[in-house]
């Protein structure tokens, strides 16, 4: 893709006889641009299925970075004349079946290689013939985006490469010839293909599809969880800094949680605005980057989380290596486990109620103990549990712009009244600090039971963290600090 064109690639002309103002490039882009979001589909649609945790993390920024790649052909697509009536036209169903076709895999690895080879690799071709066909001076600001967008794919790719030598697999041959037959009923991606009179437009990929994600996601093997030290902490929270670091490196290596749950906010949002999708998409990646986070930090001190467990947020503790989409007896993974536990989708509703949680909820409760821990970490010496927290609340602060900003709109589609979102927030906070406040009086009474396996795991993991890296005591205020909020 070097945007020139050779002997054997003859260039092609982008504009015709009925071509007006517009080149013949707009609805090459309107069709890629939909395949674009197909594909940030297809990722959110299978990313559950994936268990161990690094691959999470891959999959968690493919999620952005192919929101990233929409944008850039969104971002080209305004420049032509017509500017934003460009955007979100309707397009040829036939693009709809191709990418439902890769989306109704037989197993989790045919899903895999369907999307991350097959689909990737005919969005490449297709992009690598018009850069070598197009005219490398007229046309050079497409050009580049197209190489910006084939790039990412590229970096798919090695993690393919990767992924498979961890995992060999050689894809279903039947699956293959469907897609290979779906992407020759769209002439192979070589030219922009026409909506024809009383066809129905391409809706966005697994709306017209019996897909279902999983309700409950795949886990890392060996994480059970474990005995819940986090009573201790909480007994301790408000007087002991060395609780609250263990807290926090804990607690945002569980924020994965929120990820995984995200990737069906996404997929099932498809009637929100493309800048909703962007927006949750790099949400979902800064709270996967927060887990990571938070686990990278465990692992400093050598705790993993075969050791401490990785409970889900909702009570499931369901660890499949895979999980399928239909039965198991039509499915040729042994590893799956029955797809009785399919999730219904998420209603505009359940949407708003998730987006409300989280962003008016969870993330604005906290922000006062997290900025005291970044305050007593920094003033105790440990520089890096500092730089994990500030890190956390710069995204969290954007990320309660973004709930302030679709809340209304999501309301509308829930045909719930909105009006006073603040207030209700703002009493829900109040009754899941009194809530907690409760709680933790309970836990303060907790004795220091040495023959507890709860209380032994507890002492044991800040003795390691001290060890690693003890915290200078007598450099803060030893005066206690706010009590967990929820």
């Amino acid at each position: 893709m070097n945007g020139t064109t050779t002997l054997e690639t003859p260039r092609s002309v982008l504009v015709d006889a009925n071509s007006g103002k517009k080149p013949l490039t707009v609805d090459r882009l309107r069709d890629w641009e939909y395949l674009e979001r197909c594909l940030h589909r297809l990722i959110c649609a299978w990313g559950r299925f994936f268990p161990d945790w690094n691959d999470k993390v891959t999959v968690h920024r493919h999620v952005w970075e192919q929101a990233e790649a929409v944008q850039r052909l969104r971002d080209r697509l305004v420049e032509f004349p017509g500017r934003e009536s460009n955007l979100d036209q309707p397009v040829s169903p036939r693009l709809e079946a191709f990418a439902n076709t890769v989306l109704d895999a037989p197993t989790h690895d045919d899903a895999v290689d369907g999307i991350y080879q097959v689909f990737c690799n005919a969005l490449v071709d297709s992009y690598t013939a018009y850069c070598t066909s197009a005219h490398p001076v007229h046309d050079a600001p497409t050009l580049s985006v197209l190489m910006e967008v084939a790039h990412a794919k590229e970096n798919m790719r090695l993690w393919l490469r990767d992924y498979r030598r961890r995992h060999p697999h050689t894809i279903d041959n039947g699956y293959l010839a469907t897609i290979q037959n779906a992407i020759q009923q769209c002439d192979g991606l070589s030219s922009a293909i026409a909506l024809e009179k009383g066809q129905t437009p391409a809706a966005p990929a697994g709306v017209n599809s019996p897909f279902r994600l999983p309700l409950y996601p795949a886990r890392p093997a060996g994480t059970h969880p474990k005995p819940d030290f986090k009573v201790h902490i909480e007994a301790n929270f408000e007087t002991d800094l060395e609780a609250r670091r263990l807290f926090w490196c804990v607690g945002y290596a569980y924020e994965m949680n929120l990820a995984m749950d995200q990737l069906r906010w996404l997929y099932d949002g498809h009637f929100m605005p493309w800048a909703f999708t962007r927006d949750i998409s790099r949400h979902l990646w800064d709270e996967s980057r927060h887990g990571d986070s938070g686990y990278s930090r465990l692992l400093d001190f050598g705790i993993g989380l075969d050791e401490i467990g990785f409970p889900s947020y909702d009570g499931d503790e369901t660890y499949a290596d895979r999980t399928p989409l239909r039965p198991a007896s039509t499915a040729s993974d042994e590893r799956s486990i029955p797809a009785a536990i399919a999730a219904d989708p998420i209603t505009p509703n359940g949407l708003y109620e998730r987006v409300f949680a989280i962003g008016m909820i969870a993330e604005t409760g906290h922000f006062q103990v997290k900025r005291e821990a970044y305050d007593d970490f920094k003033a105790a010496g440990d520089l890096e549990s500092a730089e994990m927290m500030l890190f956390d609340i710069i995204d969290e602060q954007t990320h309660v712009q973004y709930a302030h900003c679709w809340l209304p709109v999501l309301a509308e589609h829930a045909n719930v009244d909105n009006t006073d979102y603040r207030q209700r927030a703002a009493n829900e906070r109040e009754s899941r600090r009194a809530a907690a406040e409760q709680r933790q009086a309970e836990t303060k009474r907790l004795s220091r039971d040495e023959s507890s396996n709860t209380y032994r795991l507890y002492d044991r993991l800040l003795t390691r963290m001290r060890d690693q890296k003890p915290l200078d005591l007598e450099a803060i205020d030893p005066s206690p600090r706010s009590a967990l909020p929820m």
